[in-house]
């Protein structure tokens, strides 16, 4: 976290940035302070330790780090959230005008095989029982092709190890940076190493325009 970024500040970021409403994020963080640990989202908190008048939190995304910072006991004591002070800030506005450039959702009948970079906005179908496969790393690993739809059609979703326990049948979804392909005949998606699933359903509650426009 940037010196000159205060905790809340830096919080609605977060909130924003990995689409956990900053309510949850709160509430998570009071969790991981009474009990060491807390989920929130598609995130993971954790209290590393305190002072007297400060408590250390590690924020995780699938094991890796996103963030490791101090914040003051007084802060997680206020009785309104104070994190959603910070939800119309310059940085919020920054991060939101350039998340707005960059991604571009497309439909599932728009997908061809070899695309790449796909952003895609689906809900959950089926997810049939997970198979154990030996791949070509020389290790077992659980695999399952989801079903998933938007308005446009139907596509399956390549599932590996924890990412098929981390949606539902009837969640909606948001993929970024996946790849088309096909497989026995069938057009699929693979999120592979630099692409990301994220299970929507604690999103931010206000809309991009709203911070935007106020």
């Amino acid at each position: 976290m940037r010196n000159r970024v205060s905790a809340g500040e830096y919080l609605a970021f977060l909130s924003v940035k990995y689409e956990v409403d900053p309510d949850v994020l709160f509430n998570a963080l009071i969790s991981a302070g009474e009990n060491r640990k807390s989920k929130c989202g598609n995130l993971s908190v954790e209290r590393r330790g305190e002072t007297q008048d400060k408590v250390v939190f590690l924020i995780l995304k699938d094991s890796k780090v996103v963030a490791q910072f101090p914040i003051f006991k007084e802060f997680l004591l206020e009785r309104d959230n104070p994190v959603r002070r910070f939800m119309k800030t310059d940085m919020i506005r920054r991060h939101l005008v350039k998340k707005n450039r960059t991604t571009h959702s497309l439909p599932i009948r728009d997908l061809r095989t070899g695309m790449s970079q796909i952003n895609l906005k689906a809900k959950v179908l089926e997810i049939p029982a997970s198979k154990l496969v030996f791949t070509r790393f020389g290790n077992y690993a659980s695999v399952a092709n989801a079903l998933i739809a938007d308005e446009t059609g139907t596509i399956k979703l390549c599932l590996w190890n924890e990412q098929i326990g981390s949606i539902s049948i009837g969640d909606t979804i948001q993929l970024e940076n996946a790849r088309a392909s096909t497989y026995r005949g069938e057009r699929q998606l693979n999120i592979g190493k630099k692409g990301t699933l994220n299970n929507i359903k604690n999103m931010v509650t206000q809309q991009p325009e709203a911070l935007c426009n106020s």
